[in-house]
């Protein structure tokens, strides 16, 4: 029978506060479980300061509040930084899939992430570590900044809670994300001003798994984010009160031979006469270091009949990704589950 669709809630501050032994396995039995049967769950206990959060949303605001040209003036060609205006990108072709709709996504969006200057000591490569840029918005940077540190360490908060719930070494992920390829995504959904919203199925953000080892996600608690369930059919998340969702990228579940899922994911925002009604998102995406080489682990080689995975660098995997999103290269290393988006299609949400 297939369990109940829901996606947990789990307080994670006995890894904030050094909580004691037994809180700690709690926790970790809790994520494992999450992972196993949903791959997203909600965080409380995170620790982000509500000012913090607060500044994100006004910078995001402020940033997405400019006129169309101007926000165009902050693209970047050949790096995942900077500015994506609408309908510039289809996240269905990370996975080899046309748009359902016919269609680009329309959302548009912001991009920061980690750069070679911040690890003087090593020579990594362009574009994976591109400088980033700041728009002339005041109190923009500062907001985004202050919100990058936070993400930053819950994300590897997560990884240590994944550690343990593997029954791993605490710093089993350090040699993975010490010069981790880390992007801050600033997501709108919202169509320009005096568009009216076509008939039929539009899409925000097409039907895709992330990246990386694992995603933090603040968003409105406006409906439209949508995952897709063991039951194969679409489900509605949204965040409650003072949580962050998180989800897993294709990188963990290549690591657990996908006992943990990367889950297929989808923005729809609600259109209420002709206008969709908009919604905003940040995601942090700790991805993991360029030259790392995921391999399924030790433990769980005994699971589906082997490896369900050719070992890969985080470089390659990103890249042939980012070739479909923004390139508009169909990648058709993502087999799996590209086959899961086909089973599921003309079915409804719930």
């Amino acid at each position: 029978m297939t369990p109940l669709f829901e996606v947990p809630t789990i307080d994670i501050s006995p890894f904030i506060r050094a909580g004691s032994p037994d809180e700690k396995r709690s926790v970790s039995a809790q994520m494992d479980q999450a992972c196993r049967q949903v791959g997203f769950v909600q965080i409380v206990g995170h620790g982000v300061p509500a000012d913090v959060l607060a500044g994100l949303a006004d910078a995001v605001e402020a940033f997405f509040g400019l006129q169309l040209e101007t926000k165009k003036t902050y693209r970047v060609d050949g790096a995942n930084r900077g500015y994506s205006p609408p309908r510039s990108e289809t996240l269905s072709l990370s996975l080899g899939l046309e748009s359902t709709s016919g269609m680009n996504d329309f959302f548009e969006a912001f991009n920061v992430g980690s750069q070679a200057g911040d690890f003087p000591q090593l020579d990594l490569p362009q574009p994976d570590y591109a400088p980033n840029v700041w728009p002339d918005v005041e109190g923009f940077r500062a907001g985004v900044e202050a919100y990058y540190v936070e993400a930053a360490r819950v994300a590897r908060t997560l990884t240590t809670i994944f550690a343990h719930a593997l029954g791993l070494d605490d710093g089993f992920f350090e040699y993975l994300t010490d010069h981790s390829i880390d992007v801050l995504r600033m997501n709108n959904y919202a169509l320009p001003q005096g568009i009216t919203a076509p008939d039929g199925d539009i899409t925000g953000m097409g039907e895709h798994t992330d990246f990386g080892l694992v995603t933090v996600l603040w968003a409105d608690q406006v409906q439209g984010l949508q995952v897709l369930g063991t039951d194969n059919t679409w489900h509605d998340v949204a965040p409650a009160d003072d949580a962050l969702l998180v989800n897993l990228g294709d990188l963990t579940a290549r690591l657990t031979n996908d006992r943990w899922m990367s889950t297929l994911h989808r923005v729809k925002p609600p259109i209420v006469d002709g206008t969709v009604v908009r919604r905003r998102s940040v995601a942090f995406f700790h991805d993991g270091n360029f030259d790392a080489v995921i391999g399924t682990l030790p433990s769980h080689l005994d699971l589906a009949d082997g490896m369900a995975y050719e070992p890969i660098t985080v470089g390659e995997h990103i890249k042939a990704k980012l070739a479909g999103s923004r390139q508009g290269k169909a990648n058709t290393q993502a087999v799996r589950e590209a086959a899961r988006v086909l089973s599921a299609q003309g079915t409804p949400a719930r």
